[in-house]
């Protein structure tokens, strides 16, 4: 009796949680998104201000077992943010000139490879990283107006890489996993306005999305 009670062995939960092949859960999470630009060689005037704003995710999860420290996990999520940008030009005389409101519905899908340590009673930390593709709903990619008169344009389909970390926790009756995941993507997504000299477009050579993912996961 004294020896159970000083021990460090704690009684785990859920013990044969991840013996099955394939598993799956819910997730829940916020985001922070905003942009990282690249100005042309030319440029005199290169200050954007971007402002993140707190988004959220909501999403399911399938995860294939490879094995105790191995998974592949597919991660579709929907996602919700809104970014604001402010153009310095000294010929803008108004906020409907100078400030662009950018809200993004994504549909987000991550392949994720997820590397864990040795479970430690009822806890379990991993790394995890991948690639993932988006398609972005409120692009307005084929819209024919452009910031001349407030059109904010962006390309619809993104490729991102990702890496993150979390821990698995194993509660008396379901898995529960946070997790912190940053997300960076690999091409440009700015859609020039119509006229190549556009205050808003003619120096920016690029222009591409960085976010951070708190996601909470329930198996």
């Amino acid at each position: 009796m004294s020896a159970q009670l000083f021990s460090k062995e704690k009684v785990q939960n859920l013990q044969n949680f991840d013996k099955p092949r394939f598993s799956y859960g819910y997730i829940l999470g916020f985001n922070s998104y905003d942009f990282n630009f690249d100005y042309s060689a030319d440029a005199s005037d290169t200050d954007i201000i971007h402002d993140a704003s707190l988004g959220f995710n909501v999403g399911l999860l399938g995860n294939l077992r490879i094995n105790d420290y191995l998974d592949l996990r597919l991660e579709p999520l929907v996602i919700f943010n809104t970014r604001n940008l402010k153009f310095s030009n000294p010929e803008f005389e108004s906020d409907f000139e100078s400030s662009r409101e950018v809200p993004s519905t994504y549909v987000h899908i991550p392949l994720l490879l997820k590397i864990s340590t040795k479970r430690i009673n009822n806890i379990k930390p991993f790394i995890i990283g991948g690639v993932s593709t988006s398609i972005n709903l409120s692009s307005n990619e084929d819209n024919p107006d452009d910031n001349s008169v407030g059109q904010f344009r962006m390309k619809t389909n993104t490729n991102y890489y990702e890496i993150g970390f979390g821990i698995d926790l194993y509660l008396y009756y379901f898995k529960f996993t946070p997790s912190i995941r940053g997300v960076f993507a690999m091409s440009d997504e700015l859609v020039k306005d119509n006229d190549p000299d556009s205050p808003y477009t003619a120096t920016i050579d690029k222009m591409s999305t960085r976010g951070i993912f708190i996601n909470f996961t329930f198996q």
